[in-house]
């Protein structure tokens, strides 16, 4: 599949019932596509619509128009109208993401929060572990942390945790929002290199990176957020 996510004509709004069904626009008619292999970047100052953009790929919110279309083994789906069940499938199996924050299972430890997903989809939890345990080594987690919940880790612990789960998986399309913003040099440089094997893997890759100096560095094309504006439309 040479271009497993196509994004087309979206536009989205949110209704602010607390002020009288005020309807505040977000994003209108937006379009592009990211083909395997490919790392794009969306851009724009804050409060733009990124974040929404990616939510809406994720299907975490809702489209007023438009399609998503996912491409995986089983053939394309347009995750803007696809029934819940078909989300939480492609979820699993084609579209990965990583967050700003890490939602944490109390008393669930590291290693199992990052080895979970492949277990999700069939893998024997030893190799699992095996592979979480590659993964929390190359970032630099230190392994006394390991068996602990990381919900007590601080911000940056908590975002290694939360980047070895989202990497961990071999899906077609992986959606990265601010990974390394909680990082320090070292193991921001280490988030760089594993984008770049996902790139050479044939992954299709969408983020946002306030990091200028990573975004250079992982971006193949960057996103001007601003043109898909009904605010900047309407000035």
């Amino acid at each position: 599949m040479a271009t497993p996510l196509i994004v087309s004509e979206v536009s989205k709004s949110f209704v602010m019932h607390l002020r009288g069904g005020l309807v505040l626009p977000v994003v209108n008619d937006v379009h592009f596509s990211v083909a395997a292999g490919e790392c794009v970047v969306l851009g724009g100052p804050s409060g733009i619509g990124k974040s929404s953009i990616l939510k809406m790929v994720y299907g975490n919110y809702g489209v007023d128009s438009g399609q998503i279309l996912v491409t995986g083994p089983q053939g394309t789906i347009d995750l803007a109208s696809a029934a819940p069940r078909s989300v939480i499938e492609i979820r699993r199996d084609i579209l990965g993401y990583v967050s700003q924050f890490l939602r944490t299972v109390p008393r669930v430890a590291a290693l199992d929060v990052v080895a979970e997903p492949l277990v999700a989809r069939g893998v024997a939890q030893e190799d699992a572990r095996e592979r979480a345990a590659a993964l929390l080594t190359r970032l630099n987690l230190p392994r006394d942390l390991w068996q602990l919940p990381p919900a007590t880790f601080s911000g940056g612990e908590q975002q290694r945790v939360n980047i070895a789960r989202g990497f961990i998986t071999d899906h077609a399309i992986l959606l990265l929002d601010e990974p390394t913003a909680s990082l320090d040099a070292a193991n921001r440089a280490v988030v760089v290199e594993m984008i770049r094997a996902k790139k050479q893997e044939g992954v299709a890759l969408l983020g946002i990176f306030h990091d200028e100096e990573v975004r250079e560095a992982v971006a193949d094309r960057i996103i001007d957020v601003s043109a898909f504006s009904p605010r900047r439309k309407a000035a």
